[in-house]
Parts: C-alpha cells; structure tokens; sequence
C-alpha cells in the first residue's frame, strides 16, 4: 500500500483528500498544516509528500527547496488551486516530481501518485511542452519570473487583496518584515501598489482558482 503524508493547511481538504485516497487503496499515514509540523513526519516512513504551495509560514516552493538540501529527500508532488503556468514548472525547478491542480478528479490524482512513488515524473501534457521549451533569457523574462518563491506567494497574496497584517500572520513573520518585502516586491516589479499587483496577476493568470 502506498504511503502519503498529506500538507495542507485547510482540515477540510485534508479529510476530504484523505477519504478519496483511502477508497483508492492508499493510505495517509500523517498530516502537518505547514512545515513546522511536517519537519518531525519526514523522519517516518511513506512513499510520497502530497505538498500545497499556500502554507502558513514558508511556502510549498521554499518547503520544497528545503527538502532538496537534504540527503534523502522524499518524493513530492504538489497539489495546488494554483495554476498549472507558470506555477507547476517553479515546483518543478524546486525539486518536485509532479504537479496536479486540486481541480483534477481522483483518479488523475491517484496516477500521479503512483507514478511518482515508483520515482517517476507526473506533469500534465501541457506542461511537458512548456518544460520542454527552450529556456527565456533572464533579460526576456517577464517580471514575476524573476521573483523568489516568497516573493511570488507574497505578490499573489497582495493581488487576492489581503492586508499586511493578514499577510504577516499566513507567513508566520512579523508586518514591518512584509512591509519591508512588499516594498522589495513593488521595486522588482517596477509597480506602485497592490492594485496593480492586481491587474498583473489577473492578466498573467498567476492567481489560484475557485
């Protein structure tokens, strides 16, 4: 039986992903809503890390780059509301082995699962073209796409139209530190404020799904 450790920090979406699993045949054998509760689970036995990217403190991205710096990082696949471009192919460079929307149906989930806990790679059709595609020059990039991991999961928190000091408490950081990176994030992408974080994210299809 496949092992899973399940991160995600809505109790919802974990029960209701861990009665899906466990009808398929799988087990999840542990669950943390962010990485202060999952660092004690990677000692334990499982085959793979189903991983969100919007979690309190650091983010999935940092979570992953995280877990590439040790000698034996586990199997990850990220399930997100985020979309598919350009998110799958930043937790893909971060060390992923796959990427399922949270839009997908059970069964593409369990495949994915299973492809990557035998230690293969699971992306969907259209993102294996992307991956594929030759790299953009840094100086042809568009600006999101010179964002650390941080700073992308900060700009789309400021597009969804969150204050500071909800922002402060979803990272776990105290606000004059956010205020210090929205300002950081505003001079990268050359902007004035959240409402045109906004507008960029909404145009550049960068903001999770309903």
């Amino acid at each position: 039986m496949t092992r899973v450790v399940l991160v995600d920090d809505h109790a919802l979406i974990r029960r209701g992903m861990r009665d899906a699993l466990a009808d398929e045949g799988l087990q999840v054998v542990a669950e943390a809503a962010c990485w202060d509760e999952l660092e004690p689970l990677l000692a334990r036995p499982f085959d793979v890390l189903l991983l969100d990217i919007q979690l309190p403190g650091p983010s999935g991205l940092e979570i992953l780059g995280r877990l590439a710096q040790r000698s034996a990082p586990p199997r990850a696949l990220v399930v997100s509301m985020y979309p598919e471009d350009p998110y799958a192919q930043r937790a893909l460079q971060a060390g992923a082995r796959g990427y399922v929307p949270k839009s997908a149906d059970t069964g593409q989930l369990v495949e994915a699962i299973g492809r990557v806990a035998r230690g293969e790679r699971w992306v969907s059709a259209a993102i294996a073209r992307l991956l594929d595609a030759p790299a953009v020059p840094d100086d042809d990039a568009l600006p999101h796409q010179r964002l650390s991991a941080r700073e992308q999961v900060l700009m789309v928190m400021l597009a969804q139209g969150l204050k500071l000091p909800e922002v402060a408490e979803r990272l776990q950081l105290p606000p004059r530190t956010v205020s210090v990176y929205r300002a950081r994030l505003l001079e990268k992408m050359k902007m004035s404020g959240n409402a045109e974080l906004a507008h960029y994210a909404a145009r550049h299809h960068l903001l999770p799904g309903r």
